[in-house]
């Protein structure tokens, strides 16, 4: 008897010093101060930091603080990516567009900005060709880039499917649209994109996955989607670590027409 009342005089003594070392709740100033309510408007107002002023109709009807990449006047901020020289594609005045041109049947004349971006808004207007030529993924098929590596799909859709998972508006390979939103062949398309790039640690593993969101038409088709790496045609996405890189224009062999591309850099 004597035994088991020491060992239960042991045990309380033992929980009595485990309470004891739990630390009390203590109410820090600052704690208080967020619990108590506002009782005058002001509590709530702040007044930094100001946000810049952007005229949403700048220069050539981009935003006043936009990257223009092409207003229609020259191609001087586009390169081959695929060979050294000018670009080839054609210059249309009369709609001040800039339409996929090859020389040959083999040269391939894709397009990409000089300047390299990271996140970004970007704002691109196109149009497949009027006369219907082909079906599928041969019809009216180009696409934009971002960062050299995240495909957006363009293609010409009406009367025409394909793989849900690479029609028009697609991260291709990866993200269906949550909608179909073309306009009628031959006429202009837009799309409205925010891009957030994807970060790396110091050992080339990726930390954070890119994020992507569509407007078509100012319908929202890709909602903060995160890219799973590269949009490959064949095979899995891939994920080496990366920097800044050009937005590039796909020649896919249709003459899909581009105009009104502007860029606004994201922090």
């Amino acid at each position: 008897m004597k035994r088991v009342l020491v060992v239960f005089m042991g045990l309380l003594l033992l929980h009595c010093k485990q309470e004891q070392k739990e630390p009390k709740a203590v109410l820090k100033e600052e704690i208080i101060e967020e619990l108590v309510e506002p009782v005058k408007p002001e509590d709530t107002e702040f007044y930094s930091p100001v946000p810049p002023t952007v005229h949403p109709t700048g220069q050539n009807g981009a935003p006043s603080d936009a990257i223009v990449l092409f207003d229609g006047s020259n191609l001087d901020a586009w390169a081959p990516v695929n060979y050294d020289g000018a670009v080839t594609w054609i210059l249309d005045k009369n709609d001040k567009s800039m339409i996929v041109h090859r020389t040959s049947d083999t040269l391939n004349a894709t397009i990409k900005s000089k300047r390299k971006f990271g996140s970004v808004q970007l704002h691109l207007e196109w149009k497949s060709p009027k006369h219907i030529k082909g079906d599928g993924q041969n019809r009216g098929n180009s696409g934009v880039f971002l960062q050299e590596r995240y495909e957006v799909q363009i293609l010409d859709n009406n009367n025409n499917d394909t793989y849900v998972n690479g029609q028009v508006g697609s991260v291709y390979k990866q993200s269906v649209p949550l909608a179909k939103a073309s306009v009628p062949t031959g006429q202009w398309n837009s799309y409205d994109i925010i891009y957030h790039a994807p970060e790396f640690n110091q050992e080339g593993e990726k930390t954070k996955a890119a994020t992507i969101t569509v407007l078509h038409n100012g319908v929202l088709i890709q909602d903060h989607f995160e890219i799973k790496g590269t949009t490959e045609y064949i095979g899995w996405p891939k994920n080496k670590p990366h920097g800044d890189g050009s937005i590039i224009l796909q020649d896919h062999g249709s003459p899909v027409s581009y105009r009104n591309i502007w860029v606004r850099e994201l922090n």
